[in-house]
This record gives C-alpha cells, sequence and structure tokens, in this order.
C-alpha cells in the first residue's frame, strides 16, 4: 500500500495517481503542547509554468473522473449551490448606490517624503488629536493638491505613520520609543470598549520601549521594527505572558516559550504592547465566540459609517448597533485600525487574517504554507495553520513577513530555500501580468456592492494593459464541506490534548480520572469547541472514515490541482472578493450560529488555505454604507514577493480613504462609567 502524507503547499508536488490505494491518517498529537503536530519536510522544488496534462481523473486509474465527489457531498445532505448566471465576461458596470466621485478612481505617482522618510499613504492622514510630532515631517501631496497637502500636514501624527516612516522618525529622534510606546498603552485604554485585547503587558512593553531607546542613544538599533509597538493574537505563546485562546481551558496559562514568529519581532526590537481577542481557538469568524466578549469594529464609530446611518443618539455606549470585525483574528484587526499599534499578528486557517482586514479596512495577508514557522501557534487545523499579518497598508505587510519568513528547525514544515528581505520594487508596467477572474465566485450571497467593485478592479487592470480572463475552478462548490471535514476532523485530535493534567483549567472531580477528563473538557470548552470536536471524532469513526476524511483528502487535492492549472495556464494573479459583503452589525451576525457564519465568512479564503497558496486582502473603497470593502488577490506558492508587488501597486491606484475616528474620541470618556471591561488586564 502506497504511503504518502498530504502536503498541498509543496511546490511541483504531482497529482494523486492510484487514490484508492493512499493511506492517508491523521496522526495523534505530539507530547508538547503547541508544537507543530506534523513533522514532514516541504520539497523545495518549485513549480514548472508548463501546462497540466490533460485527462487527469479525479477518481484514480480505476475510477470515473469526479465520482467521490457527489458521495461526499449527499453523505453530508449539503446540496450543491447555483452558481448563477453572471460571469467576469458580463462585470457590472456603472456605479454604486451611494459612491462618490473618485473613490475608484486613479491616484498620481506618489513623491518622496523628505527627510528620509518613506511615501505618503492614507493612513497618515490621522484626524485624531493624538500627540504630533515634536516637529511635522515636510511633506509633498501625492494628489497634486497643496490645500490637500497643507491638511496632511496638520493632521499627521505619529500613531498614523507607516512603519518605514515612523523607523525613521525614531532614528532621527523625532520620537522616542518610550513616547510612543506610553501614546500607545493610552490609545488602548481610550478604545478599550472596543474590546480588541485580551491582555496588555503594560510594565513589559515600557521595559521595552526603555531598552530599545538605549540602542537608539548608543546608534544600535537592532532592526526597522526596534522600538515600534505591536500586538499579538492571543493564539502565539508569549513567555510570561498569558495566552488564553479566549478559552476558559486555557485561562491563566502563562507559556514558559516564545513562538518563533513572536521571537523574531522581539530579535528585531519590536515592543509587545499585548495579546488580542479572538474566537475561542480561533474558531469562528466574527470574533464573537471568545469568553472575553466580542470584538467592535472602530468602523462602527467613523464618521463615514455614522454620517450614513445618521443615528438619533451619539454616545458610543449607547449604540447597540455596532459591527463584527470578522474574525478569527477580529481583535488584531481592531487594535491597527483603531490606532493602538502599528502591526498586529493574527492567524489564518480559512480567512481569519483577510476577513477581518476586509471589513476593517486593513491589508491581510495570509502568507504561502510552510514560508513562516507555526511552531508556537496553538494549533486549529496543522495542514492549514498560518501565521497571518496586519498591518495600514502593503509595504508594511511585506516588512514583517521579511522578519517572519524563513526556515525553522522547530517547524519541518518550513521551507529550506533562502528567504531574505522582501523588498517590493515599484511596478510602473501591469502589461505582462495576467489576472484570473474565477466565475465559480460569483456565488449567491455575494453582495451587488462587493461585485460591481470587484468588476471595476478588474476594469482598472484591464485599463491599464494587464490582460484580465475569466477562469474556472470547477471544484469550489465543494470547498466549504470538504473544509468542514478536514477541519474538524484536526480540531478533534488537536483538542485531545487539553485534559487538565499538565496545563490549563482542570475540574475538581475526585471520582475518577475518566470524569475528570469529562468534567474539564465540558467546562473548558464552549458550545462552538465542542461541537466541532464531536464531528470531527464522527467522521474519523473506522466506519466513517473512509466515507468521510480520505475522501475530504482527494477533493481537496482536487481544489489544489485546480489552482495549479490555473497558475500554469499563464495566469499570475486571481483576483476576488475576500467576504460576501461588508461588515454587517452583532445583532445580526448572532442570529446565525457559528458553522453557518463560518462558512459564509469563508468562502472565498477556505480554498486559498487548503491548497497552501499565498493571498492578501486588499481595502478597495468603502460601500454606500460608508463601511470598508476588500478584494483578495491570491498568488502560486512561494509566489509571495510577487503578489505583494502586484498588492502594492493596486493599493496606489485605489483611492482608499481613512478613517476617522473624531466622534469615537469625543465620546470615549463617557465609557468608562457604563461599561465594565475585564477582559483588559493592564499588568
Amino acid at each position: 500500500m502506497q504511503s504518502l502524507c498530504f502536503n498541498p503547499a509543496a511546490p511541483g508536488f504531482p497529482p494523486l495517481q492510484n487514490q484508492n490505494n493512499i493511506n492517508l491518517t491523521l496522526k495523534s498529537p505530539r507530547p508538547a503542547p503547541f508544537a507543530p503536530q506534523y513533522p514532514r519536510r516541504m520539497p523545495t522544488r518549485r513549480p514548472h509554468r508548463t501546462p497540466v496534462q490533460a485527462g487527469v481523473r479525479a477518481g484514480g486509474r480505476d475510477g470515473p473522473e469526479n465520482s467521490i465527489l457527489p458521495n461526499l457531498h449527499e453523505a453530508l445532505l449539503n446540496p450543491k449551490h447555483d452558481q448563477g448566471s453572471s460571469t467576469a465576461a458580463n462585470r457590472v458596470r456603472g456605479s454604486l448606490p451611494g459612491d462618490q466621485p473618485g473613490r475608484a478612481t486613479l491616484r498620481g505617482k506618489r513623491r518622496p517624503i523628505q527627510d528620509g522618510c518613506a511615501h505618503v499613504t492614507p493612513w497618515q492622514v490621522a484626524i485624531l488629536d493624538l500627540f504630533p510630532l515634536r516637529s511635522s515631517f515636510p511633506l509633498s501631496s501625492p494628489w497634486g493638491n497643496e490645500g490637500r497637502a497643507a491638511e496632511l500636514r496638520g493632521n499627521c501624527t505619529m500613531l498614523g505613520l507607516s512603519l518605514r516612516e515612523v523607523s525613521a522618525a525614531l532614528k532621527q529622534g523625532q520620537i522616542s520609543p518610550v513616547e510612543l510606546c506610553r501614546k500607545c498603552l493610552s490609545r488602548i485604554r481610550e478604545t478599550r470598549f472596543l474590546n480588541a485585547y485580551i491582555t496588555v503587558s503594560e510594565d513589559k512593553a515600557l521595559k521595552q520601549a526603555e531598552e530599545s531607546e538605549k540602542r537608539y542613544e548608543k546608534g544600535r538599533a537592532l532592526g526597522i521594527l526596534d522600538g515600534i509597538p505591536i500586538a499579538i493574537k492571543d493564539n502565539f505563546s508569549t513567555a510570561g505572558i498569558e495566552t488564553t485562546c479566549a478559552s476558559h481551558m486555557l485561562k491563566g496559562y502563562i507559556p514558559p516559550y516564545n513562538a518563533t514568529v513572536v521571537q523574531k519581532l522581539l530579535d528585531q526590537g519590536a515592543v509587545l504592547l499585548g495579546k488580542t481577542n479572538l474566537d475561542e481557538f480561533a474558531m469562528g469568524s466574527g470574533s464573537t465566540d471568545g469568553i472575553f466578549g466580542p470584538v467592535r469594529n472602530p468602523w462602527s464609530y467613523s464618521r463615514q459609517y455614522r454620517e450614513k446611518r445618521k443615528p438619533n443618539h451619539h454616545r458610543v455606549d449607547e449604540d447597540s448597533n455596532w459591527l463584527i470585525t470578522g474574525g478569527s483574528s477580529g481583535g488584531s484587526a481592531a487594535a491597527v485600525s483603531a490606532f493602538t499599534c502599528f502591526a498586529a499578528l493574527g492567524s489564518d486557517t480559512g480567512g481569519s487574517t483577510r476577513n477581518p482586514a476586509a471589513l476593517c479596512g486593513l491589508v491581510g495577508l495570509k502568507p504561502t504554507y510552510g514560508l513562516v514557522s507555526r511552531y508556537g501557534l496553538i494549533p486549529l487545523v496543522n495542514s492549514m495553520d498560518v501565521p497571518g499579518i496586519l498591518t495600514r497598508c502593503v509595504d508594511d505587510a511585506a516588512i514583517v513577513l521579511g522578519i517572519l519568513a524563513g526556515h525553522d528547525v522547530k517547524d519541518s514544515t518550513t521551507t529550506q530555500d533562502p528567504v531574505g528581505p522582501f523588498i517590493l520594487p515599484i511596478l510602473r508596467d501591469v502589461s505582462k501580468l495576467c489576472i484570473g477572474i474565477p466565475k465559480e465566485y460569483h456565488t449567491p450571497g455575494l453582495s451587488s456592492e462587493t461585485q460591481a467593485l470587484w468588476s471595476k478592479a478588474a476594469d482598472l487592470f484591464e485599463s491599464k494593459g494587464a490582460k484580465v480572463v475569466e477562469v474556472s475552478l470547477p471544484h469550489t462548490s465543494y470547498s466549504i464541506v470538504c473544509y468542514h471535514v478536514l477541519c474538524t476532523a484536526e480540531v478533534a485530535s488537536n483538542m485531545a490534548r487539553f485534559d487538565g493534567l499538565e496545563y490549563g483549567h482542570r475540574c475538581n472531580v475526585n471520582v475518577s480520572t475518566e470524569a475528570m477528563y469529562a468534567a474539564t473538557r465540558r467546562e473548558g470548552f464552549n458550545d462552538v469547541v465542542r461541537g466541532r470536536i464531536l464531528s470531527g471524532n464522527f467522521f474519523l469513526l473506522k466506519e466513517n472514515y473512509d466515507d468521510y476524511f480520505v475522501k475530504a483528502q482527494k477533493v481537496r487535492r482536487l481544489i489544489a490541482n485546480d489552482f495549479v492549472k490555473v497558475f500554469n495556464s499563464g495566469v499570475d494573479i486571481l483576483l476576488t472578493p475576500t467576504t460576501l459583503s461588508d461588515a454587517v452589525p452583532y445583532v445580526e451576525f448572532i442570529k446565525e450560529d457559528n458553522r453557518t457564519r463560518s462558512a459564509q465568512g469563508d468562502i472565498f479564503t477556505q480554498s486559498v488555505n487548503m491548497a497552501g497558496l499565498p493571498a492578501i486582502n486588499v481595502p478597495m473603497a468603502l460601500s454606500s454604507q460608508g463601511l470598508p470593502v476588500g478584494l483578495q488577490l491570491i498568488g502560486r506558492a512561494f509566489s509571495d514577493q510577487q503578489l505583494l508587488t502586484v498588492a502594492r501597486w493596486f493599493e496606489e491606484q485605489v483611492q482608499f480613504p481613512v478613517i476617522q475616528l473624531q466622534e469615537l474620541m469625543d465620546n470615549c470618556q463617557s465609557i468608562f462609567q457604563h461599561e465594565k471591561l475585564t477582559s483588559v488586564s493592564l499588568k
């Protein structure tokens, strides 16, 4: 019998043949609590840009093509959705309801900032009165409008700067690391009703900032992130800082070590502000199911959104119709969007970084599987988990990725190819690019505004000379059900390590060890986690294993092969929506169960994780409600630099507005008298 360890991200991995003889087993957890569970080495061979041979059958040599698909679909009682008649060739054209002139128009060439800074981004226009720089940077206008440039100069604050710009300010003495850290901590307090943070490590952050200040005084900065405050999703292990996964099961757990990605940031001198909120064990798409309460989207309190709503009340604490952030990295997204930090780490298993980035108007990067170490990331689905990056511009995401990427001896799934800094070349000509529009992504439930913006983006590429073609990913319709089987199966395995013996919550039951196990897991996990454990164990039962888990693995290979065929046909980048619509109110979101919402929220993102590809959300425009709408760019495996280069070009062409949070600042002081948020513990 042939034995094969499935690795969808391995470049050049051949299509599976003789699939009926493949032994795909789910390995038991390793003793180390949060180490990667699948110790396999990734091939370093890169994919060849040659056409895929036609006629490869999904059912293997002995079975009919796609024979496993109807059985799997029928077994899970999930009928195939009608994909509709819309195609990329018949894209909707014209203005959107409530569209503003010039919102998706082309922007003029950016001029460099003087005094050694980089380029101006819309995020510099921070209208918040947040401790201006000691002496303002002389800024030139990227729009060719000196009146606008004057407004930009007057409103530029340090919390609105990009990573490259704030690093230059630190080197020039315009800002001190301690001042920067204190202002971020103050900002966290002012916006604590957003519930973005679970733990704020104030003392540790100030100590790190003081050490950074000493290094700057000696001219020995560790790197571009030295002295810059960042935030970490609370499913990454952080030495000496509580790591909870927003679950009772790990409440009070303090890891003795740092995750590899956390350690790499600290080695560059980054200041760790704290741990951000999430769905329990990252199982969700709204950041609403953790024990510390839901995360509020900062855009709920933006001037753009409130002017569209025209509410009868204006106090933030009286508004119950606030918006979700998306998930599960919603806390990280809210933290960056509200200017409490300059970048944040999330995790991405089925869209958990890109989804909240789209709803919060941020850049959300999911790197290629195997490019960034997962060591210390508390696992959800080992074969799909990837550390994600949330920033306010593409260049910032590239900087962080350049620090995090590379081989890690503690994670054998990481690539052994040398990885250098991701320096993005200036892309002036896109005429050699081929952009693919998947026709299957015109799904029921896709809002008309999102579809229209998707079409506008395709038109933008086309107008600049890029070739835009319609492509087919025929197994997309099976991605949700396939993802559910594989996800829950690995969840059942990963959650088995939480038994109350070595760490985390333990129920005081003296009847027997088995009774203690059962009581601990009943108390420690919420309904969502317990439900996924039950589903996964069902799929892994001996009588169900072949009909569910093995077939889902085969479908996953078909989904991965769809992407390979498209990229080998000459397509460079796929352009898709990230979410079905803009952010929805919390009261509407909770009307449906977690599984339904996760399937809906991640419909465009799950297949990317199953194929192990890099993808990025780039905010494009505001909807008629004044809320962000983002689009997703997908690249071939290990083409992260090309993906980021195209994403930055797209970002520069689209004039996405900065969030205006003055109303939030005017009202935040009244919140502390009416609302108790026990989630934030300033230590």
